[in-house]
């Protein structure tokens, strides 16, 4: 039997975040978790410093470490290099993508269309998204708070640091068209070549 493949349209918006940062994008379903990964980090505007995994339903998806300085492995992990989407996500609508296990960065993911694939189709585009990423390293959801907060207030006592760190950071501002260009370098295809 057959598989027809199809892209499906996700909306991955940053958990414990007001207002809310999101992105919308369509993929295709033979991308590997991996590559999935490479263009949530785009589309978002992560820096890939981190580690990361997926967790759909019961399932976790990342990179398998044979074994840790404590002898504890991730055999029960799903290796993101090898699944494919459409392997893991059949009958799912919604998932989850965990960035830097330190911050805690949780992206809840929706399928929120199966759209018919195309020849043409590239294999991941950005299509819509609101506000800015926050910086890495930041202290998470609660450390970003804080430091919009010491950001807007020059008496704050934390402001002069954090602008210093974080420069002319400005959580409303996203360029699309920018992030548009970077989520297509997230998937290289290889063409064939013309003789």
């Amino acid at each position: 039997m057959t598989m027809t493949s199809e892209r499906l349209q996700l909306k991955i918006t940053l958990a414990n975040i007001e207002p809310k940062i999101w992105r919308q994008v369509v993929v295709k379903d033979s991308l590997t978790f991996r590559q999935l990964h490479s263009v949530i980090q785009r589309a978002m505007g992560w820096e890939d410093y981190h580690l990361h995994e997926f967790k759909v339903g019961d399932i976790r998806v990342g990179t398998r470490i044979k074994e840790d300085m404590f002898g504890f492995g991730d055999s029960d992990m799903v290796s993101e290099s090898t699944a494919q989407l459409h392997q893991l996500l059949i009958g799912k609508r919604k998932f989850r993508y965990w960035y830097d296990f330190g911050d805690d960065w949780w992206h809840d993911i929706a399928i929120e269309k199966h759209l018919p694939d195309a020849a043409d189709a590239p294999p991941a585009e950005l299509l819509a998204g609101e506000n800015a990423c926050p910086p890495e390293d930041c202290g998470g959801p609660w450390g970003y708070v804080d430091m919009l907060e010491a950001l807007k207030d020059p008496d704050h006592p934390e402001h002069d640091s954090y602008s210093e760190w974080a420069g002319l950071f400005d959580p409303k501002e996203f360029d699309l068209e920018a992030a548009r260009s970077d989520v297509q370098k997230a998937v290289r295809t290889r063409r064939a070549k013309v003789k």
